[in-house]
């Protein structure tokens, strides 16, 4: 998925994690609730179709530096780990995901005023494209798996960790 503060692209591979397709445009929900409406859809969406992993474009700098919007990404990527758990939940590079989608909508017709409203779906099969095939090519996910942290592994508790309701951190070993 293509996670901005606005919208949220979907899409999915076929049962054989061949081929990446766009599934839908969610409008991100940031009002306070114990799950918001697009987070909801996304679960909806991860049950309905088995998926087996979800992957979450971390939109670094080119320098490969992180700011505020990976920060984002790393925080909506924590909240859906805890909401489709056990399915993994991997942050994958997607720098340049975008450029890459608006080029492809524009080489198929789309006029620029129309990419708007599709180019978050497009964004997203590029990532989810680029994760499939980094995956065919090494036998393994690609990525930083987010971790749920339990409430018993809170500060302050003897195993440590984040506290109840926060989840986030993320391991470079692969599945």
């Amino acid at each position: 998925m293509d996670v901005g503060s606005v919208r949220v692209g979907l899409a999915a591979s076929d049962p054989d994690g061949l081929v990446a397709t766009p599934v839908a445009t969610l409008a991100r929900d940031n009002r306070p609730a114990d799950l918001p409406e697009d987070l909801a859809a996304i679960v909806a969406e991860v049950a309905e179709r088995g998926a087996a992993a979800v992957y979450v474009g971390l939109p670094r700098h080119l320098s490969g530096k992180e700011g505020a919007a990976a920060a984002a990404a790393r925080a909506y990527a924590g909240a859906l780990a805890q909401a489709v758990a056990p399915v993994p939940v991997r942050l994958v590079d997607e720098r340049m995901s975008t450029v890459t989608a608006h080029h492809a909508l524009h080489a198929s017709g789309r006029s620029g005023r129309r990419h708007r409203a599709v180019v978050d779906q497009a964004a997203a099969v590029v990532i989810l494209q680029t994760a499939l095939d980094a995956e065919r090519s090494s036998g393994r996910r690609p990525g930083e798996r987010v971790t749920v942290t339990r409430p018993q592994d809170a500060p302050g508790r003897r195993q440590g960790g984040l506290g109840e309701g926060q989840a986030g951190h993320t391991e470079g070993t692969a599945e």
